[in-house]
């Protein structure tokens, strides 16, 4: 099924008490989890709002932080999930990336919710270097193979048809081009609400 299509299929779908939602599914081939993987970050045209916090030496006005001095706050495991839970990305200041892995890498590592080098390190934690990554983070979605399946949120069902069709497009020829064998790595492609059940994408 076309992209627009699928698109209109999801629209019928019983609305729910909140805004799904729109997930893409890329189901790998030829793709070894155990020796290859994909991990990174990639824009997308029209961001959906997202929920970023800092792990930073001080407090920002441009972004939720959590300092030094709180760490110890997060004593459990699960007052480390719902810390993670709550938010879509983390970002974080160069110099507490040791004590950040040490104190939540073991619940973050897994999730996918650690500080990225690739694009939620800063390298001081000044306010125009906090607000330009906090902004460059508002715009990407994160890619990361732990199966052979991608799962990546490309918006919202109350977002239009032709945002959601860019997004789409795009996500899938990032990815595309961030897998080691190209288009040759995606056996197929599906699109789906939280609630939904999946549809399959193509010609």
């Amino acid at each position: 099924m076309k992209i627009d299509q699928a698109i209109q299929e999801l629209r019928k779908e019983k609305k729910r008490k909140f805004v799904q939602t729109v997930d893409l599914i890329i189901n790998l081939q030829n793709f070894d989890v155990r020796k290859e993987a994909v991990n990174t970050f990639i824009p997308i045209p029209n961001p959906s709002p997202k929920t970023i916090c800092g792990f930073l030496t001080r407090k920002s006005n441009a972004v939720d932080t959590i300092i030094k001095e709180e760490f110890d706050r997060y004593k459990t495991e699960s007052d480390l999930k719902r810390l993670a839970k709550k938010y879509d990305f983390f970002i974080a200041t160069a110099p507490l990336m040791g004590l950040i892995a040490t104190k939540f890498g073991r619940v973050f590592g897994p999730m996918g919710k650690m500080p990225s080098p690739q694009a939620g390190i800063i390298p001081m934690d000044s306010d125009n270097a906090i607000a330009e990554v906090v902004e460059k983070m508002k715009k990407l979605v994160r890619i990361k193979s732990k199966e052979k399946s991608l799962k990546i949120p490309v918006g919202k069902e109350d977002m239009t048809d032709k945002e959601l069709k860019e997004n789409v497009e795009s996500v899938i020829t990032s990815v595309e081009n961030a897998l080691p064998r190209r288009k040759d790595n995606v056996k197929n492609v599906m699109i789906k609400l939280t609630m939904s059940k999946p549809i399959r994408l193509g010609d």
